[in-house]
């Protein structure tokens, strides 16, 4: 693959999915590493869980934890297609996939994850809250309490609930690290549910890095710009989704291959000295 097919320029093909979409059906597929990343053992014999691993970040991220020596549990809703591909690049580094499907917006379920990670993986050494749920809308009379009350429990309160399930299993040198967003400090009125989620998670990542401290458990968080996902066409307008990306520094979307290493960093010993940090990787756009 060359460089420009694996980090192509907008505009993109228009094109429109039903939520939560299908890595396949996008045009251009987005890289997620399948070819590109190497791993240097850096979390060797560790156990990662991820939400959204099926696709996206999530499953960028599974692909180089599995490449760097980790076991990883890969949470997801129902794209059973996906989770299953990406199940296929963690057994093919060698190492376990626990494939499990299921709305985190429950507490029990987050609950069974941790539980799941710990009998049939040995531990629990990184929890990833990555999965998101996201809407476009342009006008506040068109969120429905529906939706926003979906999008902070998918977006901040499965990540509180994972939390609190993983720490009591957590070692001493674990990590949590959080998705958060570009949104978090440039919100956009037509994200407004998704923005004032990505905020909450920011400052829950850092309260949550000084509650944990002293377990020796490091909280950090990576805010992603605009990134070249599933979420992408099935949660925007196809001609908005054929522009993404194009106003950053750099000129176009991000694939989700290239946040990988923020998160290798912030889960290994690299990452050591970070807690209640927030890493951009944006494309340019400012976080200052």
């Amino acid at each position: 693959m060359t460089e420009e097919q694996r980090r192509p320029l907008p505009p993109y093909p228009e094109q429109q999915q039903q939520p939560p979409g299908k890595t396949a059906s996008m045009q251009p597929v987005p890289d997620h590493g399948e070819k590109s990343y190497r791993g240097n053992g850096r979390l060797e014999g560790k156990v990662a869980l991820i939400t959204g691993a099926d696709s996206g970040i999530g499953k960028a991220v599974a692909i180089a934890f599995a490449r760097e020596g980790a076991d990883v549990l890969i949470s997801y809703l129902n794209e059973d297609d996906d989770a299953a591909d990406t199940a296929k690049w963690v057994e093919n580094a060698g190492r376990k996939a626990l494939v499990i499907a299921g709305d985190i917006t429950s507490e029990d379920h987050c609950q069974e994850l941790v539980a799941r990670a710990v009998d049939e993986l040995g531990g629990i050494d990184i929890l990833v809250n990555n999965a998101a749920f996201q809407r476009t809308y342009d006008d506040i009379a068109d969120i429905s309490a529906d939706d926003w009350d979906t999008t902070f429990r998918t977006n901040i309160y499965a990540p509180f609930f994972l939390a609190k399930a993983a720490a009591s299993h957590m070692k001493p040198g674990s990590a949590i690290i959080n998705t958060t967003s570009i949104q978090s400090r440039q919100p956009s009125p037509q994200l407004l549910a998704y923005a004032s989620t990505k905020g909450a998670v920011s400052n829950f990542t850092a309260g949550l890095a000084e509650m944990l401290a002293e377990k020796g458990i490091r909280v950090n968080a990576v805010a992603p710009g605009p990134i070249w996902t599933p979420l992408i066409p099935s949660t925007m307008p196809a001609e908005k989704a054929a522009k993404f990306g194009q106003n950053t520094l750099i000129g176009r979307a991000g694939q989700p291959a290239e946040l990988a290493g923020a998160y290798v960093l912030l889960a290994s010993e690299l990452g050591s000295y970070m807690t209640g940090a927030v890493i951009p990787v944006t494309g340019g756009e400012i976080m200052i």
